[in-house]
């Protein structure tokens, strides 16, 4: 397997981005759209998700990446609730609500397998001698 280089070839993180992409295409329905600070919320919260991807990759510590990681699942739950309730205010229907949540949960099993990979590999480094 090669080396990921930039926070833009993990899959979490295209992932994320397209899980954005749709949140962005809902929230600007005439309906939701006034609903100011929900949407807001909404895409904040998505933009959240593949943000904390990218910001823990470039701090390249394998526990402030995991810790990010830990955050970006945090906020993708908070999109898959802001689901059920734009579901409950009639913003979507079910058949949208599952494959939203299809998506969203796509995006916390990659999210949680990169972590999981990431905090194996730093238990099983040697670690460093300290001078």
């Amino acid at each position: 397997m090669a080396r990921v280089e930039r926070f833009e070839d993990l899959r979490a993180w295209q992932q994320a981005r397209v899980l954005l992409k749709e949140v962005r295409a809902i929230t600007r329905r005439p309906a939701m759209r006034r609903d100011f600070a929900f949407v807001d919320q909404m895409v904040r919260a998505a933009r959240s998700t593949m943000a904390n991807i990218a910001e823990g990759f470039e701090r390249r510590g394998p526990n402030e990446f995991a810790h990010h990681l830990s955050m970006s699942n945090g906020s993708n739950a908070e999109v898959r609730s802001d689901l059920y309730a734009a579901l409950d205010a009639g913003y979507i229907n079910d058949v949208e609500l599952n494959a939203f949540q299809s998506l969203a949960q796509e995006v916390g099993r990659l999210v949680t397998a990169l972590r999981n990979s990431l905090l194996r590999s730093a238990a099983t480094a040697t670690p460093r001698t300290r001078r």
